[in-house]
């Protein structure tokens, strides 16, 4: 027996047993309530609005022989008919009315043989209009005097049903596009109390971590995908999150296949209305952003060390001429110790010196070869502690003999007790590397005026430190200045036009930024800055000038 079948059997009962009482009044006044609650069932049943609406009307119809009643649900804009409902009403009828204007409600029943009795607008607490209840009488079927009273409870409760199934339905469609948005964004979110440990996930976390539906979530069985190396991380963040604040963290998860995923978690604590602490989390699947990123570093490492490899040529005859120098001094000395420990008596004392000497001289061909690997190889340094300064004169020593070669007129300018900065030693040496090469390359066909090339360093604005390369070369035209940092760009015949490009993006990693611009004289000038260490920004800034020509 369906839920109608059920109520119209009980109003049957109540109304045979009860002969010299009107069935309508018995229902106005007696089973009111329990319509109520029946209605209000179904909704507990999760029961559309539609099978509710119809109980209803099948309600009403079993309190009177020969009627049959109608909701006529209208939509949003109530011009139209959203659906009509009614057990006892045929079918064609109520499907006849969905879709039409308003207008039409009344019309059609003529041909199925009905006769409008009576009518009800349905209104909600604000008073807009939700539909209409109606009552009609079958052919040839005695009306029933209805108390006056019945009708509009009916409407109410109806009312009272659609404005709930209202709520329900845009309860679910916001259910339903959350469960859509956390699919689409690969983001699930989660509440925990930590006094009981009580955990609710939602569906796409449970699908993040891969777990079973059917399982209670708690803190140990997330636990149980996070990646090993990361679970200490993990346990720290739960243990700090105990009392009371929030956390954002990325970690690892290691699936059952053995396959990694990469998640971020932002977790902030709330209080309930008695102050017990509870927590609203999101955790995001970002293996994908992970990965990319992982693959760009790739390339960017390589581009650089492409970028590197590519000034190797220019650096041949100063490598060559570093290396050589003390090379040729260690075989002159290595020849004078053996002179000294032939001699008769030797000379012990000076054969020690001279060995000393050699000693010297190798370790300085062995200090070059060090830096041109450093410089030139395949390798992923770490952060550290930087000495701009001191990596400016390292690079200024590989490339002593290029300059003199370029009759360039070098003057160093480089701050006293300037602080330290966070970064990769190497890379930076390659951005000093590049702006001397390119000055070196703007200045090769100047013959009116010195070839000066000043590099210098210097506290910049918002504790940065400044490191400048000043030439006076041929510059370049100024609506050239945003291409030179475009990868491929170049003004230089056979150049490979990634030098400035790849030059930028080290420094952007670093936080800072690099650029050019044209001197008010000849040649141009191109600078970056990036952070100092927190720690050495409190350093004093003093100057000083050391001047040596690469000509002398």
């Amino acid at each position: 027996m369906t839920l109608t079948e059920e109520i119209g059997a009980h109003s049957h009962d109540l109304c045979t047993s009860n002969p010299d009482t009107r069935c309508a009044q018995r229902w106005s006044g007696f089973c009111i309530p329990y319509i109520g609650a029946t209605i209000g069932d179904l909704f507990q049943k999760r029961h559309p609005l539609r099978v509710v609406l119809d109980a209803l009307c099948g309600l009403f119809d079993a309190a009177l022989e020969g009627h049959c009643s109608s909701v006529v649900l209208l939509d949003p804009t109530q011009a139209r008919v959203r659906y009509a409902v009614g057990p006892n009403l045929p079918s064609s009828y109520n499907e006849q009315l969905t879709g039409n204007p308003v207008r039409v409600v009344g019309a059609p029943h003529i041909a199925y043989g009905l006769r409008l009795s009576w009518s009800s607008p349905i209104l909600s607490l604000t008073g807009e209009l939700l539909g209409v209840f109606a009552v009609f009488l079958r052919e040839g079927s005695d009306p029933v005097p209805i108390p006056p009273t019945l009708l509009p409870q009916f409407a109410h409760i109806a009312s009272v049903a659609i404005e709930r199934g209202r709520s329900v339905e845009k309860s679910g469609r916001s259910e339903a596009i959350l469960r859509k948005t956390q699919y689409l964004s690969s983001t699930g979110s989660f509440s925990w109390r930590p006094a009981t440990d009580e955990m609710e996930g939602s569906e796409e976390l449970y699908r993040i971590f891969e777990l079973d539906s059917s399982l209670r979530l708690t803190l140990e069985l997330m636990c149980s995908r996070v990646h090993p190396e990361d679970v200490p991380l993990f346990r720290e963040k739960i243990s700090r999150a105990r009392n009371g604040s929030d956390f954002e963290f990325e970690h690892r998860l290691r699936m059952p296949d053995h396959s990694v995923k990469y998640v971020r978690s932002t977790v902030q604590a709330t209080r309930d209305e008695d102050d017990q602490l509870d927590y609203i989390g999101v955790i995001q699947d970002v293996t994908p952003r992970s990965l990319s990123e992982e693959a760009l570093d790739k390339a960017r490492a390589e581009l650089a060390r492409v970028a590197r490899v590519s000034s190797l040529g220019a650096l041949t005859a100063s490598i060559a001429h570093e290396v050589n120098q003390p090379l040729s001094g260690t075989v002159t000395n290595c020849s004078t110790c053996l002179h000294m420990l032939a001699a008769d008596p030797p000379d012990l004392e000076g054969a020690r010196e001279t060995a000393r000497l050699a000693i010297r001289d190798a370790q300085r061909a062995a200090d070059v070869i060090r830096r041109v690997r450093a410089l030139f190889g395949r390798r992923n340094e770490p952060t550290e502690s930087v000495d701009l300064n001191e990596a400016t004169q390292e690079v200024i020593a590989l490339l002593l003999t290029e300059l003199q070669r370029a009759g360039a007129d070098l003057r160093m300018e480089l701050a006293e007790d300037l602080p330290l900065v966070r970064g990769d030693r190497v890379q930076l040496q390659q951005v000093i590397l590049n702006l001397l090469l390119n000055a070196c390359e703007a200045m090769k066909d100047v013959q009116d005026r010195p070839r000066r090339l000043v590099i210098g360093t210097e506290r910049g604005e918002g504790g940065g430190i400044r490191l400048r390369v000043r030439d006076t070369g041929l510059g370049f035209e100024p609506q050239d200045l945003k291409r030179l940092f475009q990868a491929f760009y170049t003004t230089k015949t056979g150049g490979m036009g990634i030098g400035l490009s790849v030059s930028r993006s080290i420094i952007e990693r670093h936080h800072g930024r690099l650029w050019g611009e044209l001197n008010d004289g000849p040649g141009a000038t191109f600078s970056f800055s990036i952070p100092c260490e927190p720690a050495q920004c409190a350093a004093k800034d003093h100057r000083w000038s050391s001047v040596y020509s690469s000509r002398s």
